[in-house]
C-alpha cells in the first residue's frame, strides 16, 4: 500500500497549538537576535567565519553521526596532512566534503524555488558523496556484512527501519520529496510560521529517510541553507548541528517521538502526533536561540578585544602551542580594528601601529606570515583571520580542546 503525504500531517503545528506554547515568541526571538548578530559584523567580517565555522560545522554534524574527528584533524586535512590510518583518513575526507558543500551553498546563494526542490536535495546528496571516500558508501547490517551501496544524488531502492521507525517504501519517495518541498515552501507561510516550518521540516525530511545513507547530514545541510534563505542572515557566523551534537541524545529523542502515531482526539488531526511535532521544533529554535546567543556573546566588541590581548599576552609568555616568537601589543588594537572593518587598508594598519615606520611594517609583516591577517595582492586590504594557534583565545570553549 502506497504512502501518501497525507501520512505526515501534521505538516506543522496546528494555529490552537502555537497559540497556546511559546514557539511563535521564540521564532520572534531567533530573528531578532539573529538581526542582533548582524548588525554587528561587517560582510567580510561574516564571510571570514563563516569559512572559519563551516570546520566547527562539519565536525558537529559528522560528530552526530559517529564520526568523531576533531576540529584540528581536518585542518590538518585541509594542508593535505591525513592520518596514517586508513579509517581515520577517510573520516578526514568525509569531513572535507561536508566543508566543500558548505563553500557551494555560500558561493551560489540559491533561490527559495531552488532549495524547495527535489533536484537541489539530490544535489546536496550527490556533492556530498562525490567527494566522499567509497569505502563510506557501503551499507552494513549489524553483523557487518555489506548489504547495500549509496548512489549519490538517488533516492533510496529499498526499505530502510529507523529505530523504531519504518520508513515509507521506496516507491513513493519520489512523490514524498516533491510534494514535502511543495508544502514546505516559505511562500506558503508568514512571520513567525516561517522558522517553525523549517523546523518542523527537519523532522519530516528525516520520517521520510529519502537516501539509503547520509539523511542526517543532507538534513542539517538543508536546514542550514533554508534557515538563512528565509531571513536569518547572520547563519554561518553561527551553526545549529554545534546546539544539536552538544544535546545529541535530545536531539534524538526529540527525532523519535515526532515519529509517533496520533495519540488521541487531543493530539492534533493528522497522522503523527502533533505534541511530539511541536516539542521538536520547540527544541529547535531553543537550540538556535543558545547558538546565536552564544556567538553573540563571543563577538561581542568589548570582550573580544579582550580575548585578542589575552592572546597578544599569551604570545609573549610563550603560552601559544607552536609559536615561539613574541608579538608586540601594539599588535591587539590592528586585530581588533580589522575585525570590526574585516579588512584594513595598508595605510590605516600602518597607522594603528603606533610605531615607526619600519617596526610597524615588521610588525604587519609577522602578522601576515603568522595568518592572523591575510592578503591577496602585495597592495590588497589586509584582511582579519582566525588561525589554529589563536582559536583557544578568540573562540574559546567553541570546538573540543579550547
Amino acid at each position: 500500500m502506497g504512502t501518501s503525504i497525507s501520512a505526515l500531517a501534521p505538516f506543522i503545528p496546528s494555529d490552537k497549538a502555537l497559540g497556546e506554547s511559546l514557539l511563535p515568541d521564540k521564532a520572534v526571538d531567533l530573528n531578532k537576535q539573529s538581526a542582533g548578530l548582524m548588525g554587528q559584523l561587517s560582510p567580510i567580517t561574516l564571510a571570514t567565519l563563516s569559512q572559519y565555522m563551516s570546520v566547527i560545522n562539519s565536525y558537529y554534524s559528522n560528530l552526530i553521526e559517529g564520526n568523531p574527528t576533531p576540529p584540528h584533524e581536518i585542518r590538518a586535512a585541509q594542508r593535505e596532512e591525513y592520518s596514517d590510518d586508513p579509517s581515520k583518513r577517510d573520516l578526514q575526507m568525509e569531513s572535507l566534503a561536508h566543508i566543500a558543500v558548505q563553500q557551494w551553498l555560500r558561493e551560489q546563494s540559491h533561490d527559495l524555488d531552488t532549495i524547495y526542490s527535489s533536484e537541489f536535495i539530490k544535489e546536496l546528496h550527490l556533492r556530498f558523496y562525490q567527494q566522499v571516500p567509497e569505502s563510506l558508501w557501503l551499507i552494513r547490517n549489524n553483523k557487518g556484512e555489506v548489504v547495500d551501496k549509496v548512489v549519490p544524488g538517488e533516492w533510496r531502492k529499498r526499505r530502510v527501519d529507523v529505530g523504531r521507525h519504518i520508513a515509507p517504501d521506496h516507491e513513493n519517495v519520489d512523490d514524498l520529496m516533491k510534494r514535502f518541498c511543495e508544502i514546505y515552501h516559505p511562500k506558503k507561510y508568514q512571520g513567525d510560521r516561517k522558522l517553525i516550518a523549517v523546523m518542523a521540516a527537519h523532522h519530516r525530511f528525516a520520517w521520510i529517510h529519502p537516501f539509503i545513507d547520509g539523511n542526517g547530514r543532507v538534513g542539517r545541510l538543508f536546514t542550514d541553507v533554508a534557515l538563512k534563505a528565509v531571513g536569518l542572515e547572520s547563519y554561518g557566523a553561527w551553526c545549529l548541528s554545534r546546539g544539536l551534537a552538544k544535546s545529541s541524545n535530545e536531539y534524538k529523542a526529540f527525532l523519535a517521538a515526532a515519529d509517533a502515531s496520533r495519540q488521541g482526539d487531543l493530539d492534533g488531526r493528522g497522522a503523527l502526533t502533533e505534541k511530539g511535532l511541536l516539542n521538536f521544533s520547540d527544541y529547535m529554535l531553543s537550540t538556535a536561540i543558545d547558538q546565536v546567543s552564544y556567538i553573540s556573546g563571543l563577538l561581542d566588541l568589548k570582550d573580544l578585544r579582550k580575548r585578542i590581548k589575552s592572546y597578544v599576552l599569551a604570545r609573549n609568555d610563550y603560552r601559544v602551542p607552536g609559536m615561539s616568537e613574541s608579538l608586540k601589543t601594539n599588535a591587539i588594537l590592528v586585530l581588533h580594528t580589522a575585525f570590526i572593518h574585516g579588512e584594513l587598508e595598508r595605510a590605516e594598519a600602518l597607522e594603528l601601529c603606533a610605531m615607526p615606520e619600519r617596526s610597524a611594517r615588521r610588525l604587519l609583516s609577522q602578522l601576515k606570515s603568522e595568518g592572523l591577517l591575510s592578503e591577496t595582492t602585495s597592495k590588497s586590504p589586509l584582511r582579519w583571520e582566525i588561525p589554529e594557534h589563536a582559536e583557544p583565545w578568540y573562540f574559546p570553549q567553541l570546538s573540543p580542546g579550547m
